[in-house]
C-alpha cells in the first residue's frame, strides 16, 4: 500500500502559477504510476496528468497541455504538478493518485490522497 498527501494549493490570480506536491509513504514509490486529477465545483473528477514509473513518459489532458507539467522525484517519494498560466476554470480540488499500472481508465487508480484546494481568481 501507499499513502498520499497533497500540498501546495491556495489562492492565485489568473495568469499566475502554483506548484503542487504529493508525498508518498509506504511501499516503494518507484513502482507506482502517478496521476493528478481535479474536481471543480459541481463537476465530476477529471484526469489532469500522469507520469510513468521512471518519469520518462507523461500524459496530459487537452485542457492543461502546454500549461501544466507533471514530474517526479523517486528519491524524495514525491510527484509534482507545476501549474502555469492558470485560468479561473482551473479552480478545483486537486488529487494525486497511484497505481502499479499505467491504466487505460486512470480514475480506477487504487490509491488516492485527500486533495488540495486550488482557487484561481479572475
Amino acid at each position: 500500500q501507499v499513502q498520499l498527501v497533497e500540498s501546495g494549493g491556495g489562492l492565485v490570480q489568473a495568469g499566475g502559477s502554483l506548484r503542487l506536491s504529493c508525498a508518498a509513504s509506504g511501499r516503494a514509490f518507484s513502482t507506482y504510476v502517478m496521476y493528478w486529477f481535479r474536481q471543480g465545483p459541481g463537476k465530476g473528477r477529471e484526469f489532469v496528468a500522469s507520469i510513468n514509473w521512471s518519469g520518462a513518459t507523461q500524459y496530459y489532458a487537452a485542457s492543461v497541455k502546454g500549461r501544466f507539467t507533471i514530474s517526479r522525484d523517486n528519491a524524495l517519494n514525491t510527484v509534482f504538478l507545476q501549474m502555469d498560466s492558470l485560468k479561473s476554470e482551473d479552480t478545483a480540488v486537486y488529487y494525486c493518485a497511484a497505481d502499479p499500472k499505467l491504466l487505460a481508465v486512470p480514475i480506477t487508480a487504487n490509491y488516492w490522497g485527500q486533495g488540495t484546494q486550488v482557487t484561481v481568481s479572475s
